[in-house]
């Protein structure tokens, strides 16, 4: 049977809702994936107006069944997140559209650690409203990594066969690179073999990147290679990690596009972010590794300017779905066969979605 993906529908007023039921009908996940958005039915309806898309309806609800009512072809939908109609309007922070977002993204964890859905796909929230909301956190993977009490969720980027880990996230680019020690190479290269192989990839092979202009030429440009990044990769590596480098972060990530490794590890936010988006904006997708289940996400934001417009692009939501039926199988083979376990490790960063806004 074809992997059921949920899809919370995001912040009502952004452009999630458009994107994900454009997505849900889409003819090119028809044989790839069962779809299923968690969210408000009138929101739903309006999203579609704005497609001009007139799908079936289809509510569904949990049963002895599981799901099994989903029916291809039609908007299938879990009333969750009702809002008030008539304060609503697209494109504006809103505490009860905080509210909303979060609630979808609660029941959709819901489904998934019943074992009633394979993977969820995310869609993006507004941080804004979520505080405007007394929600008290700043992304998808902090309220998932709440929700399901794991302890260092980690991100992968994919685009196309393009796979991309962050030794570091979300903060200043001195303070990432002063962070980088061996211990964190080490750890970090451990949690994303260990992801890789959740994910079908037997003994991954993974390249890391160097920090400085051509890994530093032997301490002329920069002695961190020497002092943290190599020391790293050899302790991983005399323990069987099939790792390599550091190799020049100018020309690491189209050789592992072309496939020389099966992923790259970078050591801060845009170094691996650019080298992505540069390869396709629309089609780099993230991937959120230690959850008792598989989530892959957008990696755009709200759109706030064009929600309700009809303009938004569904391509990277039906990427994100597509990856999620991709490795759905493997990932419960994984679990089921006791490769699977919540990630513990250092702290890799400030972890949150990129583009969330």
């Amino acid at each position: 049977m074809k992997p059921l993906i949920c899809i919370p529908m995001g912040d009502p007023a952004g452009i999630g809702p458009e994107i994900a039921v454009e997505a849900l009908l889409s003819p090119e996940l028809a044989d790839t994936a069962r779809m299923l958005i968690v969210g408000d039915e009138e929101i739903l309806r309006r999203a579609a107006a704005c497609k001009k898309l007139r799908p079936a309806f289809n509510s569904v609800q949990p049963d002895g069944r599981g799901l099994a009512l989903v029916r291809d072809g039609a908007c299938n939908f879990l009333q969750t997140g009702a809002l008030p109609m008539s304060d609503f309007k697209y494109g504006h922070i809103s505490a009860a559209c905080g509210r909303a977002a979060y609630e979808c993204i609660a029941a959709s964890v819901e489904l998934a650690q019943s074992g009633l859905v394979d993977a969820l796909a995310t869609t993006p929230i507004n941080k804004e409203s979520l505080k405007a909301a007394r929600i008290n956190f700043i992304g998808h993977t902090e309220i998932l990594a709440s929700l399901t009490a794991t302890s260092c969720p980690l991100t992968m980027f994919q685009v196309f066969g393009l796979r991309i880990f962050f030794l570091t996230r979300h903060m200043s680019l001195l303070a990432a690179c002063r962070s980088i020690t061996a211990e964190l190479v080490y750890e970090t290269l451990k949690l994303c073999a260990g992801a890789l192989e959740r994910l079908g990839i037997v003994r991954p092979s993974i390249a890391v990147a160097g920090l400085n202009p051509h890994c530093g030429e032997h301490g002329l440009f920069g002695d961190e290679e020497q002092a943290a990044i190599t020391p790293g990769i050899e302790r991983a590596r005399a323990e069987g990690y099939n790792v390599h480098g550091p190799k020049p972060a100018d020309s690491i990530f189209h050789f592992a596009l072309q496939g020389a490794w099966d992923c790259v590890l970078s050591l801060y936010h845009d170094q691996g972010h650019i080298a992505a988006k540069m390869v396709d904006f629309e089609r780099t997708i993230a991937l959120t590794h230690g959850l008792p289940f598989l989530r892959t996400s957008v990696d755009h934001g709200t759109a706030f300017d064009i929600a309700g417009s009809g303009e938004a692009s569904a391509v990277s939501m039906t990427e994100a779905i597509r990856l999620a039926a991709l490795y759905a199988p493997a990932f419960r083979r994984a679990k089921g066969g006791g490769l699977f376990r919540n990630m513990t490790g250092p702290a890799l960063g400030i972890n949150e979605d990129s583009q969330e806004q």
